[in-house]
């Protein structure tokens, strides 16, 4: 019998000596390589972009492709998963009623987005607030949820999670002025692939938070980044025809793009999250960055499949 074959090393980029953007520095040969996604990630940084990517591999706890993984960035809506998880964990020690009815006046309205400000409904009840938050992302869903949970919890919640460079500083505002946080959230691609790692294998607090958790995320929406290649219906894939396991959460502010998730297919699992900060000058600024985002899903069907 002759010596299997070493496992291909994760897929990587480097430091340019010229510059601080991040570049190829090794792929392996082949469907695991990434070389795709490197080269998209490469152009980005040469257009003045910020990137960061972590995936890895759920059954072998791999690390498969990485590039400035441990730097803190804004993850927009992405902190939402980390406010899930305190609702959940409310709901499962009963500090925190599902069923009890909160008056949409009760927080300050958000006109940017969302669907609950175009909904005849005035209140609905802490569940379905969670509901509108993980689908839709929605503003004013979120921020009512944080007058139950604060800030100061969920960040406490992540420590005790092992996540200390991610963290919820603000609510959802139309504006943000010089005394408010300059972003919602922020957080690494590596401690993100490692929290939905951590819910799919029910050690996001515990097996029932990890599972309501994992549940509401995966009637989320936006499949527009990552998930555009899967193929897969918007409004109903959380109980996929061809066997894929899907579940994430986006995030998306003024020159930022973020997105985390697990994919598994009948070849593989993979948890992962990428995150770009780029110059929104233009349409084909953001179009460069999603772009990056569909090739990366695409490989992560290759990986999987």
């Amino acid at each position: 019998m002759g010596t299997p074959p070493e496992p291909s090393p994760p897929a990587m980029l480097r430091r340019s000596q010229r510059s601080h953007r991040r570049l190829p520095r090794r792929a392996a040969v082949g469907r695991r390589s990434f070389v795709a996604t490197l080269r998209a990630l490469e152009e980005l940084a040469d257009a003045g972009a910020q990137v960061s990517v972590h995936v890895t591999d759920l059954d072998s706890g791999a690390e498969v492709l990485a590039g400035d993984d441990h730097v803190t960035m804004p993850i927009a809506g992405l902190g939402v998963v980390p406010l899930l998880i305190e609702v959940a964990a409310g709901f499962e020690a009963g500090t925190l009623d599902p069923l009890e009815i909160v008056d949409r006046s009760s927080t300050d309205l958000v006109t940017t987005g969302g669907m609950w400000r175009n909904l005849r409904a005035p209140a609905l009840p802490l569940t379905d607030l969670a509901v509108l938050a993980a689908t839709a992302g929605d503003p004013i869903a979120v921020n009512a949820l944080l007058t139950y949970v604060r800030d100061d919890r969920v960040n406490e919640r992540l420590e005790t999670l092992g996540l200390t460079q991610t963290a919820l500083l603000d609510r959802f505002r139309d504006e943000r002025g010089p005394d408010d946080a300059p972003h919602l959230a922020v957080g690494t691609t590596r401690e993100l692939a490692g929290l939905f790692s951590a819910l799919v294998n029910s050690t996001a607090v515990d097996v029932a938070v990890s599972a309501q958790v994992s549940e509401w995320l995966s009637l989320n929406h936006d499949l527009s980044l990552v998930a555009a290649s899967t193929g897969l219906d918007p409004f109903s894939h959380d109980h996929d025809a061809h066997g894929l396991l899907f579940i994430n959460k986006t995030g998306r502010e003024r020159g930022v793009r973020a997105e985390a998730g697990v994919l598994a297919g009948p070849r593989a699992g993979i948890a992962y999250a990428m995150i770009v900060c780029f110059d929104d000058l233009s349409i084909t600024h953001r179009l460069r960055a999603h772009d990056a985002f569909r090739v990366l899903g695409l490989e992560l069907m290759e990986y999987t499949h």
